[in-house]
């Protein structure tokens, strides 16, 4: 039994996801209602999604100092309008594909162990059903409810679906919305086309002698952009990450465009 609640205190700290709430009042509120009644959305079914948001922000601004780091430093080896597009369209795809690849090997991971909890936690319930609802009742003793109300509200969930109140409580999970590795690399790979797109179109597109300059300032304007959004989604201030952003685009393309400019002079490309 004392091994078995040290491994929850594991789960417990490792299988949170994002932005789910840690008061567990979920299931609580739920065994208020009427079996036949509808489940209300989650509050942390939409702190799920604005993390899934932000991280879609991340990945386009990912996208779009890599790839200006890239177009910018070619343009400073080469005058060749082609050969930067080249260098950008390859970069692009190149940076797209690994988002996508570390993304899935990262979520897949995440699913495998919420399923490996989810079938300890259904095989626990079957061996000893009697522990497993104490222990819930005691989660929500934990959480403030007295005794007698925290045992009723736990035979109640159990009686509806106790691996799901388990999961909920115990895992901070939910057992019908498990993270899918490919829905986070399809994500990841879509944002950072859209944010790599924004330089590479705007260095190909613009005058020979402007491209560079047009491109710094566009992208600088994208990464203020991205670096607020982001932040606000995640209720911080707005204005700092939009600064950070930008000193690290800038800088980004600085460096490269000094090492394309070096590199470029010195092979006589």
């Amino acid at each position: 039994m004392a091994e078995r609640k040290a491994r929850r205190g594991a789960d417990r700290g490792t299988l949170r996801t994002p932005g789910r709430d840690d008061r567990g009042w979920g299931g609580a509120a739920e065994a208020g209602r009427g079996a036949d009644e509808p489940r209300a959305p989650h509050h942390e079914s939409l702190g799920s999604r604005l993390n899934w948001l932000r991280a879609g922000v991340l990945g386009a601004n990912d996208g779009i100092v890599s790839t200006a780091g890239l177009v910018v430093g070619v343009a400073g080896a080469t005058a060749s309008g082609s050969a930067v597009l080249v260098a950008g369209v390859a970069g692009m795809f190149s940076g797209a594909l690994s988002m996508a690849a570390g993304e899935y090997v990262s979520v897949g991971t995440q699913r495998d162990t919420e399923r490996a909890a989810l079938a300890r936690e259904r095989r626990e319930l079957e061996e000893d059903p009697e522990a497993e609802l104490e222990e819930l009742a005691g989660m929500y003793r934990e959480r403030g409810l007295d005794a007698d109300l925290a045992h009723r509200v736990a035979e109640q969930l159990t009686a509806r679906d106790a691996l799901r109140a388990h999961a909920e409580v115990e895992l901070k999970l939910d057992s019908d919305e498990l993270t899918d590795p490919w829905q986070a690399a399809l994500a990841s790979f879509l944002s950072f086309i859209v944010g790599a797109l924004v330089p590479l179109l705007l260095i190909t597109l613009s005058p020979g002698g402007w491209r560079v300059p047009v491109t710094v300032a566009a992208v600088a304007g994208a990464v203020a952009v991205t670096g607020a959004v982001s932040a606000r989604l995640g209720g911080a201030d707005p204005r700092r990450a939009a600064l950070r952003s930008v000193v690290g685009g800038l800088l980004a393309m600085a460096v490269t465009f000094g090492i394309g400019t070096a590199v470029g002079g010195a092979t006589g490309v």
